[in-house]
């Protein structure tokens, strides 16, 4: 019986060891099984489970929404939280709505906000990520994922077509609960998280008029903005130096100023916002990136050493 107590607590620190090892890039592990490969491999980074509602069958119409009765019927048709749903989905503030402006409309409003997430619920790329913001910007939408595991996604307004927010992997840096706009004086932006600090872009509350029109920035809805505030980690800095980055935030995706707006697509394709093939390798390329960064690991080598410490 000793001996196979001992066995198993032997079994439990290598595996232990493993998966520590596993998230950090910097250090050689054996090869995995055939089934481990397919499963944790880059190249088959996202996982949809179909059997979960958020993959579920969605039909979409467009109402064109000719005249302000038009819009005025929308708004009493629906319950506030089907209204907010619709929205979102077509990025827009209530106060945006205006006659001639198509709007997409899920013929079933369901109560699963996430059933109509752009995203995966499963990105396997990310699993070794405690906390990562993807922000894409073809679609305008953000999501929110803890080890690869999605919790929120929203919409937002990116750049404008002269002031295009830049693409690539950033960090959470520093936040404010309310900045004044470096553009003009006027501009209040609540609950800010600027995670490209030398081009003083971040993410804030701010109108979402249903189509990419900030300075740089990504406007949020209020209560994204609160969240991704409240939720997002900021960098540790030891004097002029960063010593480890904040939550990475990943913004990609290619948004066509001259095409109508991506998710009237749904009509004809509910998968018509699902990240591409292209977006997939973007996000590979950052995440290779971010594990070559030892900024990203200081936590991890610090807990490792106070248990070696420990022991000794």
């Amino acid at each position: 019986m000793i001996r196979l107590n001992a066995f198993r607590k032997i079994s439990l620190l290598i595996i232990s060891s493993v998966l520590f090892f596993a998230c950090n890039s910097n250090t050689q592990v054996v090869e995995p099984s055939v089934e481990q490969s397919q499963k944790l491999s880059m190249r088959n980074p996202v996982v949809k489970k179909e059997a979960k509602t958020f993959r579920k069958n969605i039909s979409y119409t467009v109402d064109s929404l000719k005249t302000r009765e038009a819009i005025d019927s929308l708004l009493s048709t629906y319950s506030n939280d089907q209204l907010n749903t619709i929205l979102a989905l077509n990025r827009v503030e209530k106060n945006s709505l205006r006659p001639e402006r198509p709007i997409v409309i899920p013929e079933c409003v369901s109560e699963d906000f996430n059933a109509y997430s752009p995203f995966p619920e499963e990105v396997n790329m990310l699993q070794c990520i405690p906390k990562t913001v993807l922000i894409n910007k073809r679609v305008q939408a953000f999501a929110l994922y803890e080890n690869g595991e999605l919790v929120k996604w929203g919409p937002v307004s990116t750049g404008k077509n002269s002031t295009k927010t830049p693409s690539g992997l950033n960090y959470g840096n520093y936040k404010a609960k309310r900045k004044i706009s470096t553009v003009d004086e006027s501009w209040v932006l609540p609950y800010y998280f600027n995670f490209m600090n030398f081009e003083g872009v971040g993410v804030h509350k701010y109108a979402l008029p249903g189509y990419p029109a900030s300075h740089g920035c990504v406007r949020l809805y209020m209560d994204d903005a609160k969240y991704i505030f409240d939720w997002a980690d900021m960098w540790d800095v030891e004097g002029s130096k960063v010593a480890r980055n904040g939550t990475p935030f990943m913004v990609f995706g290619e948004y066509d100023y001259a095409a109508d707006k991506p998710w009237i697509n749904l009509s004809q394709n509910m998968k018509a916002n699902d990240l591409t093939q292209e977006e997939i390798n973007t996000l590979e390329g950052y995440l290779q990136d971010y594990q070559s960064d030892p900024k990203n690991f200081h936590n991890i080598a610090s807990k490792n050493a106070e248990v070696e410490l420990a022991k000794a």
